[in-house]
């Protein structure tokens, strides 16, 4: 059979082609959507259901794994043993490393103070969930054992309440859900981040949850807010209520929670202690915040800042400076710091292997049947090992008629393999009866030991009616559900260590703009990034601006110190700040260096300075291709005290022209190849999204470019009409030449 000639090529092979390339090999191209469906998407699934998404037993895979060996361990009643040994035990069920088990672990211990319900009693430094540089100490070090409320985690695992699954290798088997008594998923706060989704899981108080719990299986259209008002932090703190904002929480599993630290004031000391903190956040990075803005004068109260976090827990200092108003700096630290902070909740929960983003209601309701799942199958486990002990008891029963027959029976049969079957015979008892009468020792053969035991049928007659009963009725199923939760709430629930705060004024940063000093000033914007605010009156007195060599002017304009200013940089960033940030300066300085004086990144230059007090208006952003973007001006305003914005303009093509204007009017764009358009911004269509490549505006040819756009007003044309157009885009017109004059104007 002829060999099938391969073809050679040099060139690109075409989709499918079964090629051999030079020095390469022979190459069969696959679709990359193939390859990302064959190899990508399994890892995202797995990703998503076995790891970073927790499910409705409140656990991810790597808490449930941990717990269950530490329950088979013994230690929820056993004394604490070293983590070491708890993380090398736990690598049975989970095989991604010491130190990722031995995190988890100090995330659940009671020390870390991470989880408002703890699970891990610990013994020795598991670090602060509060602090991000005090680090826990090696699992050699530290100790732990369950919390007594792992009782209501495992009190039903031996009674085939939950399936059990082969571990990674096989070895052993590892529960796919814990039987939680509880409703664990929203006892705890919870964060995973999955592929293409997350989860953000706040906590709330237990003993609010379970008489939620119990008020929703009462009545399914019960008020949540009315027993469960707002999450409870571990680290406390206050939580500024807003009731629309939680509703939206309860029903869709979506929303933000604002939290506020919580202060004293020291008066002998003249000094803030701040005791707690929102959970988003850490003492350091609280710290660090404080420390810019008295670095930069924003803040010029404190004259002294310390951690002063110890074991009797968190405690920072600020000392202040004579005379201040402590509540005034603690405002004014609250809008511009971490002290306040927004928890922002996404309940993704995995439901049957399923991720889904649900309301606080439908949690409970999934709940709820999970539990009633879990209580059936105990329920049947239990009747089920009663009913065997009963149909064996009915076999002793009979042999109390005549237990000297028995003995005979035994004693006369030759072969032991006989005895069995005689008795069997002879009673008219099954084989299973027969096989216990007959294991029974001698000594117990008397008349006291068997009617001990044929007492108990009675009583088990009543118990298997009972969970007869529980099995065919949901009412009873739910009674039993229902004196859990009371239990658990009565057992373990605590008062609420988060203060709710009803009674906030929406300030929308009112109070820092009007704290800002209103005045006329000039601001000036140079050509290499320097900026200068100078009052009229110094104005007057100074004379030519002072510049650095190559520099120039390229914005002025007369207006209040308390404007907004947003310099657009050549990163399609924008940042923000208000004149008043800047000192009252003088013509004969340089003015501020805006890439150092707003931190800028490494090669970052501010291209552009917009001056608003309302954002009202528009920005439009011109681009190589002809392209006009038009955002209006408060898509760059914002409710928090936000410095930076990115994505401030589109960025995948060359920008050549960005110009605010406070409403619509006509511009006048002149291109490279001496045409001239006319246009009133009216006719541009504005978009939303700050980042949009907006619409066509002009028509270039190859080598053709936009040389200038300048306001139409106050243009010497002969017939300005000649270069309107109705419709968009348009290439304009030729300019005349009596027009041509004009271009130096322009």
């Amino acid at each position: 059979m002829a060999k099938k000639k391969v073809k050679k090529v040099s060139a690109r092979p075409q989709l499918g082609d079964n090629v051999e390339i030079l020095s390469a090999g022979k190459v069969l191209e696959t679709p990359i959507t193939r390859t990302l469906e064959s190899n990508y998407m399994p890892y995202a699934m797995s990703v998503i259901v076995s790891r970073a998404l927790p499910e409705i037993d409140g656990f991810k895979p790597a808490h449930r794994k941990l717990l269950y060996t530490m329950y088979e361990m013994g230690l929820l009643k056993k004394a604490r043993t070293k983590s070491a040994n708890i993380v090398g035990s736990t690598m049975h069920l989970n095989p991604h490393g010491d130190a990722a088990i031995y995190e988890t672990m100090v995330r659940m211990g009671r020390g870390n103070e991470s989880l408002l319900l703890p699970f891990v009693d610990s013994k020795g430094n598991f670090g602060k969930a509060y602090s991000r540089d005090m680090a826990y100490a090696a699992s050699r070090y530290t100790e732990a054992k369950l919390e007594p409320v792992c009782e209501e985690l495992f009190g039903d695992i031996e009674k085939d309440t939950i399936d059990f699954v082969p571990n990674y290798d096989a070895t052993t088997t590892e529960p796919t859900l814990l039987p939680v008594t509880f409703p664990t998923i929203l006892a705890n706060n919870t964060l995973g981040i999955a592929v293409g989704m997350a989860s953000n899981i706040c906590s709330f108080n237990l003993k609010e949850l379970c008489t939620t719990t119990v008020a929703l299986m009462k009545d399914p259209e019960h008020d949540i807010l009315s027993t469960l008002p707002s999450p409870d932090f571990v680290g406390g703190g206050k939580i500024l209520y807003n009731e629309d904002e939680m509703q939206k929480i309860i029903n869709t599993g979506r929303g933000s929670v604002r939290v506020r630290a919580t202060w004293q004031y020291v008066k002998e000391n003249n000094m803030i202690e701040i005791t707690q903190i929102p959970p988003t956040t850490t003492i350091e990075a609280i710290m660090d915040k404080i420390s810019e803005h008295v670095k930069s004068g924003k803040v010029r109260e404190i004259s002294d800042m310390r951690d002063e976090t110890d074991l009797h827990g968190l405690k920072l200092a600020l000392d202040l400076k004579r005379g201040q108003d402590p509540d005034k700096l603690m405002a004014k630290l609250m809008k511009s710091t971490p002290l306040e902070d927004s928890f922002s909740c996404n309940f993704n929960v995995l439901v049957s292997g399923q991720p889904r983003v649900m309301g606080v209601r439908e949690i409970l309701k999934e709940w709820t049947a999970f539990r009633t799942e879990c209580v059936r199958r105990r329920t049947y486990f239990e009747m089920s090992g009663k009913e065997k002990r009963l149909h064996l008891l009915k076999g002793l029963e009979v042999i109390l008629l005549d237990i000297d027959k028995a003995i005979r029976i035994v004693r006369e049969t030759e072969e032991d393999a006989e005895v069995v079957p005689n008795l069997m015979i002879g009673f008219g008892i099954d084989e299973v009866q027969a096989e216990y009468v007959a294991e029974i020792k001698l000594r117990h053969l008397n008349r006291e030991y068997i009617l001990k035991r044929t007492k108990e049928i009675e009583d088990l007659e009543k118990e298997i009616q009972r969970l007869n009963d529980i099995l065919k009725s949901p009412a009873k199923m739910r009674k039993v559900i229902i004196s859990e939760l009371e239990a658990v709430a009565k057992k373990y629930g605590t008062e609420r260590k988060t203060e709710i705060l009803y009674d906030v004024p929406d300030d929308k940063n009112e109070q820092e703009d009007a704290a800002m000093a209103d005045y006329p000033v000039t601001v000036f914007f140079t050509k290499e990034g320097y900026f200068k605010k100078i009052t009229p009156q110094s104005l007057r007195m100074s004379g030519e601006q002072k510049l650095k060599e190559g520099d120039e002017v390229v914005f002025r304009k007369e207006t209040k110190n308390d404007v907004h200013l947003l310099f657009f940089t050549n990163k399609q960033q924008v940042y923000k700040c208000h004149a008043g940030d800047f000192e009252d300066g003088k013509a004969s300085v340089l003015g501020d260096f805006i890439p150092a004086k707003l931190g800028m990144e490494e090669g970052e230059m501010p291209i552009y300075l917009a001056v608003t007090s309302d954002y009202k208006g528009y920005m439009l952003f011109f681009f190589e291709s002809g392209k006009c973007a038009k955002i209006p001006m408060e898509s760059y305003a914002t409710k928090t005290n936000r410095r930076k914005l990115i994505n401030a303009y589109h960025g995948k093509e060359v920008l050549v022209h960005l110009r605010y204007i406070a409403d619509n009017c006509e511009i006048a764009i002149r291109t490279s190849a001496g045409r001239m358009l006319l246009l009133h911004t009216a006719q541009i269509a504005e978009k939303q999204t700050k980042s949009s490549a907006g619409v066509a505006v002009i028509t270039l040819k190859k080598n053709q470019s936009i040389v200038d756009i300048c306001s139409a007003e106050g243009l010497a044309l002969a017939n300005q009409n000649r270069y309107r157009v109705r419709t968009l885009p348009a290439a304009g017109a030729l300019l005349k030449d009596e027009d041509l004059k004009e271009q130096t104007e322009i």
